[in-house]
Order: C-alpha cells, then sequence, then structure tokens
C-alpha cells in the first residue's frame, strides 16, 4: 500500500470511531499546550534579558577594576586605574571608548526644591552610546563643556516635574559642598576663638628638658592640630555652585554591576566641582587617604585614580579578546557577555526543567493512544484479516496502525500548540495589565519562538508514533484465518 493508502484509510478508521479519537486527541492536545505553556515561559524571559542586553548595548560593554600587583612586595599598593592606565586600555585593538566612573554627591535645587542626589561627569562620546542614549525626552550634551545636564526620571519627580517633556529646559541650581586643605589649615592656626599662638604661650618652655612633660606636650598638641585640621577639613566647607539647564531625561537604569548615577554633567563641566575639594563624605577621604592624594593638588586631574572604568568596544570583536588583553596589563574584568552566557545556561536548566514536566504529561497522553489502538485492533480484527487475505503483508499492517498514531499526534500537537498560544496571550494579558497597575515595566512574559515550535511537533508526532509501535506490532501478527474464522 502506498502513504496515500494508508493516510485514507486511517483517517477513515478515525473517523468512525469519533468519540475515542477526539478523547484520545485531547489528551496530545492539553499535554501539547502545557508543554509549549512552560517552555514559552522560559523562552519569554530569555528574550526580555537578551532584549535589554541589546538596548543597552551591554554585550559590547565591559567593566575594568583596579587589581592588587602580585609583583610588589608592598600588599597595599595596587596596579591604579588612573590617566595612564585610560589611556594604555584606549589603545586595545577593537576598544572605542574608555571613560571612567566618576561621581560626586550634589544638592539639587529647582524653585523652593532642594534634593540631596548624585551626579556622575561623562564624555559626550559616552552619552551617546547605547548604554545612555535611551532617553525618555530631550537630547544629548552639545559638547563636553556646555552647561547641560541629563537626569534620571525619578530624580524628576523628587524636583516636581510631572512630565519629561516639561523637564527640558529647566534651570537646576547644582550645588557641591566641598572640604579644602586650606580649611582644615586655617582650623590650626585659629579654632574656636583660640589661636595657635594662644597654645603655644601656655607651654613651659624651660620645663621641655623633662621627657615627660616633652613627652605630654607632643602628645597633647599633636591631637590638638589633627583635631582642628579635621574639624576644618570636614566641617568647614566651601559650596561650589552652578546652574545647569535640562537638556534630557532618561529611565532610571538598574544594571547591576553599571553604575549610573541619577544626574549626568559633562565631563569638562564638572572639573569645576571634582577639582575643587573632596565632597567631605567618609567614603571619599577615605578612599583619598588609602590612595594617598588626600593632599594632592586637586587642581591637577592626571594624578587621580578611579575605582571602575568602563569600556566600549566594537560588538565585532569577541570580548574574550578584549578581557584578555585588559586583564594582562594587570587589571580585573566584568563582562556583560560573559554574564549572559551565564544567564542561558541557567535558562538551560531552567527550559530542560519545565521540558521534563511537560513530557511526562506528553507520555501520560501517549498512553491513552496504545489504549486506542489496542482496542482498535480486538474490534477490527476482520478488517485486518481481510487486508491480509486481499495481499497485504505484516509490514503493511504495522505501517497503518503507525500512520493513524501519527495522525492522531500531528492533529493533537498542532491544536496543542495553537491553544497553548492562547493560553499564553491571556496569562501575559493579566501579567501585563498587574504590572501597569502596580508601576512596573511592562513585559511580555512569554515567547513562541520557531525553535520551540519545530521542537514541539517533533516530541509530540515523535511520541505518538512511539505510542503506536507496540498496538502495530500486535496487529501485525493478528492470523487473517483465524480472524476471518471468529468473524
Amino acid at each position: 500500500m502506498t502513504l496515500h493508502d494508508l493516510l485514507v484509510i486511517s483517517t477513515g478508521n478515525l473517523w468512525r470511531m469519533k468519540l475515542r479519537t477526539f478523547l484520545t486527541i485531547a489528551g496530545v492536545l492539553i499535554a501539547i499546550a502545557a508543554f509549549v505553556s512552560m517552555l514559552s515561559f522560559g523562552a519569554g524571559n530569555q528574550k526580555y534579558v537578551e532584549g535589554e542586553f541589546n538596548k543597552l548595548g551591554l554585550f559590547s560593554t565591559m567593566q575594568v577594576y583596579p587589581k592588587k600587583s602580585e609583583n610588589s612586595s608592598d600588599t597595599a599598593s595596587s596596579l591604579k586605574l588612573d590617566k595612564a592606565a585610560l589611556d594604555r586600555l584606549a589603545a586595545i585593538p577593537g576598544v572605542n571608548l574608555v571613560y571612567p566612573y566618576d561621581a560626586l554627591s550634589v544638592k539639587v535645587q529647582l524653585g523652593d526644591s532642594v534634593v540631596d542626589s548624585r551626579a556622575q561627569a561623562l564624555p559626550t562620546a559616552a552619552v551617546r552610546t547605547k548604554l545612555f542614549s535611551k532617553l525618555l525626552a530631550g537630547k544629548a550634551f552639545d559638547s563636553d563643556s556646555s552647561r547641560q545636564v541629563i537626569i534620571s526620571n525619578e530624580l524628576m519627580k523628587k524636583l516636581g516635574i510631572t512630565s519629561p517633556d516639561s523637564a527640558i529646559g529647566r534651570s537646576l541650581v547644582v550645588s557641591v559642598r566641598v572640604s579644602t586643605i586650606d580649611s582644615g589649615l586655617a582650623h590650626i592656626l585659629v579654632d574656636r576663638g583660640e589661636t595657635l599662638l594662644d597654645r603655644v604661650k601656655r607651654i613651659h618652655f624651660d620645663s621641655l628638658l623633662n621627657s615627660k612633660y616633652r613627652g605630654r606636650v607632643i602628645r597633647t598638641e599633636a591631637n590638638e592640630t589633627v583635631r582642628r585640621f579635621l574639624n576644618g577639613f570636614i566641617n568647614a566647607r566651601e559650596e561650589i555652585r552652578d546652574t545647569l539647564i535640562v537638556c534630557g531625561v532618561r529611565d532610571l537604569m538598574r544594571a547591576g554591576r553599571l553604575r549610573v548615577e541619577p544626574m549626568i554633567i559633562p565631563v569638562s563641566t564638572a572639573t569645576q566641582f571634582s577639582t575643587a575639594g573632596l565632597g567631605g563624605s567618609p567614603t571619599e577621604i577615605f578612599a583619598a587617604m588609602s590612595s594617598g592624594t588626600l593632599f594632592s593638588q586637586t587642581e591637577d586631574a592626571s594624578g587621580k585614580t578611579f575605582s571602575q572604568v568602563t569600556i566600549d568596544f566594537d560588538p565585532k570583536v569577541m570580548y574574550k579578546a578584549i578581557r584578555d588583553s585588559v586583564e594582562a596589563l594587570g587589571f580585573r574584568t566584568f563582562s556583560f557577555a560573559a554574564e549572559f552566557e551565564q544567564i542561558q545556561r541557567v535558562f538551560l536548566y531552567f527550559d530542560l526543567a519545565l521540558g521534563v514536566v511537560g513530557l511526562i504529561a506528553l507520555i501520560t497522553a501517549s498512553l491513552g493512544i496504545v489504549n486506542t489502538m489496542v482496542m482498535s485492533i480486538t474490534e477490527r480484527r476482520r478488517e485486518i484479516g481481510v487486508l491480509k487475505s486481499l495481499g497485504a503483508d505484516e509490514l503493511d499492517i504495522r505501517g497503518l496502525f503507525l500512520v493513524e498514531s501519527g495522525v492522531i499526534g500531528v492533529l493533537g500537537t498542532v491544536a496543542g500548540l495553537f491553544f497553548g498560544w492562547i493560553i499564553t496571550r491571556i496569562v501575559s494579558a493579566v501579567a501585563q495589565a498587574y504590572m501597569r497597575s502596580e508601576g512596573i515595566p511592562v513585559m511580555d512574559l512569554f515567547a513562541l519562538p520557531i525553535w520551540l515550535i519545530l521542537i514541539a511537533l517533533g516530541v509530540g508526532v515523535g511520541v505518538s508514533v512511539l505510542a503506536g509501535f507496540y498496538p502495530a506490532a500486535r496487529a501485525a501478527r493478528v492470523d487473517p484465518v483465524e480472524a476471518l474464522r471468529n468473524e
């Protein structure tokens, strides 16, 4: 018999047993719908993560951190991320742009609203990369020295601005209170109305020959000098103010290791704040003390060190080549492309777990196919006997029952794909409505890529055909003489 003959006879037999065929197909349908829905959830989340990485350009972004020098006898020393290090990183083949993480604490004033925030200095080239180019309103800086600022939508709301479009063109007064060496030294000379000369007058110089008195004076005056300096350095801070125009509003970025502050200021414009002194926070002061730059000339930015540097490289270049070159210079790296590979592994295990659950449901449905086929053999013994007496061999009989189970599998799988897709659309619509009501960024939780459709078709039809092997073999062994005699 030809394949056409097998299909005609099989569909005719299935049509005669409508109810039993419908229930068997329904079992396959439910199993495939569950299988597709679960794998679609994993595929949707993976698609969302990959889309976010692409949207932000994270596949071509790498973070660089200082690394302790293993060759140095001084364990406190490290390879610093300074201007020279940035130049070496920029010289790596394939690197488009290198910029440091340079942030400071600021006060932002708009009318009567005053907000404590953080500002980050960035070059115009960095703002125009994928990472920062997605703005809710406005545009990027005109230049590195323009008196403009990009703010986040969260900071915009704190300042009382209702919409991104209405924020464009607003004038913000940005101020920084900085600690300077001059204020510290001034307090050594005069503190709380007491001058350095007043303290010197209280010293009994004729008693300095006594070692105990001399040691007590030295300790007392040293402690007092340090106290005065720190009091002036931390508390008597100078305020630096400037007025900046809002040129853009962006969404608040939460990208893990990628540190992006609520305000972005052109790098040259930010120099007036960063070179005037330290911000006065304990973190900045201790960082300056540990790096040995507390008393350095802040006007000279060439000696400034950074805790983190971002590299934007050509997407056509493998991230591993950039990573190896950076690590060869003695720095640590963090690659978002490498992180995505780890995420893909997690999604693979997740999909496998969901697939196993769906496969169990499909195997259960296959038992219904076996039951249907076995019962069909009992009811169709005369038909099998007639076919064999007319010249059909065991291969034809086996093929007939395999085609019947295959038809059940195809119909059940196609219907299961459709209903599985309907289920994911309904669940996704409900989830998105909830996200909107809670102010959560809306995302599609499900996806139905072509590879999932092909896998579902292959698994559904394959399991159905496998389920038909035992009934087909049993039907092929039917003796035509016995079958016709019993009839």
